[in-house]
């Protein structure tokens, strides 16, 4: 907020043609090792305008049946771009090359929309990570098959800190990826970060036609410039991704079986369904897939004394309920 405060001092060009805007821009490329980066309003505006550079409205996009894409954007990516979504069922919200292979069908019929881009989530929906090896063996596989890889990364900085890893190391496989700022700390920024060189002339033009180019767009890259500074965007990661630690040793001492493994921000915890809508009435979470499982997440602003007070809220409710 208050470099937002500091951004709004005095006055300068719209549309990106200003100091913070070029400034950060930079800095991004730097961290990322990109060929440019560009703000937009909000996650599913960064996932439509990145896949927008890699997919034909013909051309379809490879993806986890948990994927955000998939589930959670009220079909924005198809409408907006045209390209049908292939969806992979994965145990653990990870695609793999296997995974991706059972979709490679129908290249060059005419019939079929043809696979031209994986789209992957890091972290993942279910709060999986992908590690570096298995970064590189996607990366390897969608060149070998002439496909595009993009990654999702709303919760990039939650992977990097979990990983111990710098954000290049994260990208260096993918064409394009989202970095996500509001998962993080931001009020309202998210950045399209082009890895692939060949791609970022068309970006200003999909950008605009995609409705994502703001006018003052130096309060976009000031949020940005908030989070880089100090490294407070891995700083808010590792305290979210350390709450969802103390959450889940919490629930596993009550003998509560938690469905994946805890790798980022988010815990998926099997309640007994008598416990859930008592708990909703106070905390708010989500009951994920099946009546009994849950999704917890925690932010980069949640304390100690939060977890522990949830945790005392269970184990009332459960006592409620011997």
């Amino acid at each position: 907020m208050r470099m937002l405060a500091t951004a709004n001092e005095g006055d300068t060009h719209g549309y990106g043609d200003d100091p913070w805007t070029e400034r950060v821009s930079q800095d991004l490329c730097a961290r990322f090792g990109a060929a440019d980066a560009y703000f937009v309003f909000n996650g599913t505006g960064a996932n439509v305008v990145g896949l927008s550079l890699l997919v034909r409205p013909f051309e379809a996009v490879i993806c986890a049946e948990s994927a955000h894409l998939n589930t959670d954007e009220c079909g924005a990516p198809e409408r907006l771009l045209g390209s049908k979504l292939l969806t992979v069922a994965t145990p653990d919200g990870k695609l793999t090359p296997d995974l991706v292979a059972t979709r490679l069908v129908g290249l060059g019929d005419e019939h079929r929309a043809q696979p031209r881009a994986v789209c992957i989530t890091q972290a993942t929906e279910l709060g999986t990570c992908y590690s570096l090896a298995e970064l590189q063996a996607l990366g390897e596989f969608c060149s070998a098959h002439q496909l595009s890889l993009y990654i999702d990364g709303a919760r990039l900085a939650n992977a990097a800190a979990y990983l111990g890893c710098s954000l290049a190391e994260l990208a260096t496989q993918a064409d394009v990826l989202s970095f996500g700022g509001t998962k993080n700390g931001a009020v309202a920024a998210e950045a399209v970060i082009v890895m692939n060189p060949g791609l970022t002339e068309a970006v200003p033009y999909q950008r605009k036609q995609l409705l994502q180019l703001g006018s003052k767009m130096r309060f976009f890259a000031a949020q940005f410039a908030a989070l880089l500074e100090n490294e407070i965007w891995l700083g808010n990661a590792t305290q979210a991704n350390l709450m969802a630690q103390r959450l889940a040793a919490g629930l596993r001492g009550m003998d509560i079986t938690i469905r994946y493994p805890v790798e980022s921000n988010g815990v998926f915890a099997v309640l007994d369904p008598r416990l859930i809508e008592p708990l909703q009435r106070e905390w708010g979470f989500y009951v994920w897939d099946e009546p009994n499982i849950v999704r917890l997440m925690t932010a980069f602003d949640t304390t100690p004394d939060d977890v522990d007070a949830f945790l005392a809220s269970l184990r009332e409710a459960a006592l409620s309920h011997v």
